[in-house]
């Protein structure tokens, strides 16, 4: 069920050097074209909480730009033989998962590298398809918290929360769930929930006795997270003067919302830093891979930084709602922080939908990505 053999493959190894000459200069000539100076905000967040130099996180910030910009490219070249791809923090680069050699050379001249596998994405989002079927529209069972594809071990992973390996029910699910094509358990520490909050201050916005975070602004509103609020729900700024109102929200299945903006409110292209780090400003919306570093921002919580996890995560919340196609982070989060933003670089990646643990012992947490809210209301995010 894992990747082949671990082989990782180079221009040298499939000697092709001579023929690709200057190709794999494409990322950094591309980096050092069209990208900006690192905001001081994300360098003193990566600084702060993953450890790095000044130094590490401008050369961090830069090579995931590349990732990013390289990683369409990349996902074309490999056609049907694509395994998937992530960002491989070691080496600073993207590594794109293929199943047959023969598509490593064109992978390679786009600035990636690669990496041999014995199942395509396709067979593996199969697999995440199957086991949300076996969930079914009530969830699976309380011990089971997730599911995602995993590129790097190349299967699907199932996770349990500790301890709740040995109930009948959750056994039984893992049995079902491994029937249906490569599957990895993992143990996690704790249950996801969704991370609203009841009325409190601070700068936040609300709905009823509920209190919840901007996302990003949009062309007439902002996005939010969809167990915020209902269609047509009021929303009130941190004064507690009306914002606007909920012009649609989904929730479960997924968890995004657009509230409109009027009242003398109005939209800015930036992500609060809280007095942590200086207010960053938003420039798009490209994707970011997995393992590349991200930051949120959040009404209780402030301003945080850790890892991309996971993408298209199926998340089973311990209230009984499943959301789907999820993206997993290393990020903390508490409660009242739902709906805010989370930033990769200058790029918006989502919206805050649920985790477990909290920002003094740690935790994982969960994002609606930004595009396919963008998508499904026909909206235009507010650019820098």
């Amino acid at each position: 069920m894992r990747r082949t053999a671990g082989i990782r493959l180079s221009l040298s190894a499939l000697l092709i050097v001579g023929a690709l000459t200057g190709t794999g200069a494409v990322a950094a000539e591309r980096s050092s074209a069209e990208q900006p100076v690192a905001e001081p905000a994300l360098v003193n967040a990566l600084e702060r909480d993953l450890g790095l130099s000044e130094e590490q996180a401008v050369e961090r910030l830069a090579q995931e730009a590349d990732a990013i910009a390289v990683e369409p490219d990349a996902k074309r070249a490999a056609a049907e033989a694509f395994g998937g791809s992530w960002f491989d923090a070691e080496a600073g680069t993207l590594v794109v998962g293929v199943t047959d050699r023969e598509y490593a050379e064109p992978v390679l001249a786009t600035g990636a590298e690669v990496e041999l596998v014995d199942h395509t994405q396709a067979a593996l989002d199969a697999t995440l398809v199957a086991i949300d079927e076996l969930a079914g529209p009530e969830g699976a069972p309380e011990g089971v918290s997730s599911w995602h594809v995993d590129p790097l071990a190349n299967s699907v992973v199932v996770n349990v929360v500790s301890g709740a390996e040995s109930d009948a029910e959750v056994a039984a699910f893992l049995a079902d769930a491994q029937a249906e094509g490569p599957v990895e358990v993992r143990s996690v520490a704790g249950a996801p929930q969704t991370l609203a909050a009841g009325t409190v201050g601070g700068d936040p916005y609300y709905t009823g006795n509920v209190r919840c975070s901007i996302g990003f602004s949009v062309h007439g509103g902002f996005v939010t997270a969809g167990h915020c609020g209902g269609g047509g729900a009021a929303v009130y700024g941190w004064d507690r003067s009306l914002i606007g109102h909920f012009q649609g929200s989904s929730f479960p299945g997924n968890d995004y919302a657009y509230v409109s903006v009027g009242n003398g409110w109005w939209t800015e292209p930036v992500v609060l830093g809280w007095g942590t780090v200086s207010d960053a400003l938003v420039r798009g919306s490209n994707e970011a891979p997995v393992g590349a570093s991200i930051c949120r921002s959040g009404s209780t919580t402030g301003w945080h930084c850790g890892t991309l996890l996971a993408k298209n995560e199926t998340v089973n919340y311990s209230s009984g709602e499943v959301v789907y196609q999820l993206t997993k982070t290393s990020v903390c989060a508490e409660g009242g922080d739902s709906g805010g933003s989370y930033i990769s670089g200058d790029q918006a990646q989502g919206v805050t939908s649920g985790g477990w643990g909290n920002c003094s012992s740690g935790g994982e947490t969960w994002y609606q990505p930004l595009n396919e809210i963008l998508s499904a209301y026909g909206l235009t995010l507010h650019t820098a």
